[in-house]
């Protein structure tokens, strides 16, 4: 048996980390005290002074005692390493590599016992290691040696890498497979189980669970009041726009959603009801030069817009509703549905969509949102599409809970002080 993946990831973690740890655990546990007390209707008997105390004080010696149990873990797999010996497999190219990689690990407990190349060599060692081996003797080497595990980086194209490992899983010796080429990108690795079979999955990021019911708990909840809140606006703006632009209050659109799936928008009408065919009119107006996104500094389109005869643009409820957001508030009843969630990104047209290039679709790996990083910094003035890809792609690869309540507070401060618009 070897070291399970994470225990090596706890002692990886650094002080700033393992705190941020504590503080979750000491939290959870004062929150479940604090509903306790409350439930048996003994909250008053407490003196608030020491149970903040006590948390405190929780907190800390958690974070000593965590400290110092990783410390002496680290000191037990140092004695161990001695106790714990691996054979490389890998080529003569990665050889150099791979070999500073293994033995600069801290970490891990194990010592390289020595060393054997796919490649046919003279030579009696490789950069320090003994070569022990050509790979027609592995097999038997392994089996009549000290080996606790093999560490292999070479070709599955290679028979007798493939043999190698299926010859080490009958001696019961473990191997760890080193996948070629797949560290260059930054994306996430993990292993899981496809139709049965164990997998090798790549993600631009994943999420856990418990952040995926986090954030479908929290899109529920904010669905439900921004749904009511549209209501009361479609109720309130509604005649406005009726009377200003006969037509639907709501407005529905096709657009792109996760994963390119095709979804219904909605939205406070907001334009004249011929907007989409004047679109094309418009096109030379266009701020986005390249077409991936339509802005325009003055749009006719918008109800109540009109450039007048001294040319004076005047603008109206459709520009109001706009530059407050408020068109978007019918947006949440995409999200109760689970076709959009309150932050992510923002979903292209299928006109837009055709145009896009492979990093271009990245941004599609989530949920569209009504909010996201790019709108908060500052959406109005950005019309480089290469810069909302950037933002959009930056946001999924660092998404966490935190980060959606971060831009959910930017972008109440965005709409309060009018600067974008989401």
């Amino acid at each position: 048996l070897h070291d399970a993946l994470p225990i090596y990831n706890i002692l990886q973690r650094g002080y700033y980390m393992e705190a941020l740890e504590t503080f979750k655990q000491g939290f959870i546990v004062f929150s479940i005290l604090v509903l306790y007390l409350f439930a048996v209707q003994d909250s008053l008997a407490y003196s608030r002074i020491i149970l903040f105390t006590s948390f405190l004080l929780y907190l800390l010696i958690s974070y000593l005692m965590r400290l110092f149990w990783k410390w002496y873990l680290k000191e037990f797999r140092k004695e161990r390493r001695s106790k714990s010996s691996m054979l490389v497999v890998t080529t003569k190219e990665a050889a150099e590599t791979i070999l500073e990689r293994l033995g600069n690990d801290t970490v891990g407990s194990f010592m390289i016992k020595g060393v054997i190349l796919t490649e046919d060599t003279e030579e009696k060692e490789i950069h320090g290691y003994p070569i022990v081996s050509d790979m027609e003797n592995a097999a038997d080497y392994i089996c009549g040696e000290w080996v606790d595990s093999v560490y292999i980086d070479a070709p599955l194209s290679d028979e007798r890498v493939v043999q190698l490992i299926d010859d080490c899983a009958l001696m019961a010796v473990p191997t760890h497979y080193h996948v070629p080429n797949m560290s260059k990108n930054n994306v996430k690795r993990f292993a899981e189980k496809v139709g049965g079979t164990m997998v090798l999955t790549t993600s631009i990021n994943y999420a856990s669970p418990a952040q995926i019911l986090f954030k479908r708990c929290s899109d529920i909840v904010l669905g439900i009041l921004g749904s009511i809140v549209a209501i009361l606006l479609m109720a309130v703006i509604g005649p406005i726009i009726k009377k200003e632009s006969p037509g639907p209050i709501l407005f529905t659109q096709e657009r792109i959603g996760e994963n390119g799936k095709r979804f219904k928008i909605y939205k406070i009408r907001s334009m004249y009801m011929d907007a989409e065919e004047r679109k094309k009119e418009l096109m030379e107006q266009n701020r986005v030069k390249d077409g991936m996104m339509f802005k325009l500094d003055f749009d006719p389109r918008i109800i109540g817009n009109k450039v007048l005869a001294d040319g004076t643009q005047k603008t109206g409820i459709g520009e109001f509703i706009r530059k407050t957001s408020l068109d978007e508030f019918p947006q949440f009843f995409n999200v109760l549905a689970g076709s959009m969630s309150t932050i992510g990104t923002r979903p292209p047209t299928p006109d837009e969509y055709e145009k896009y290039k492979y990093h271009h679709r990245a941004r599609l790996a989530i949920k569209p949102g009504i909010t996201g990083l790019w709108q908060v910094s500052g959406r109005s003035e950005i019309t480089d599409f290469e810069e909302v890809v950037r933002l959009d792609t930056e946001y999924i690869t660092n998404w966490s809970p935190g980060l959606d309540i971060k831009i959910l507070f930017m972008t109440i401060k965005t709409l309060l002080n009018r600067r974008g618009a989401m």
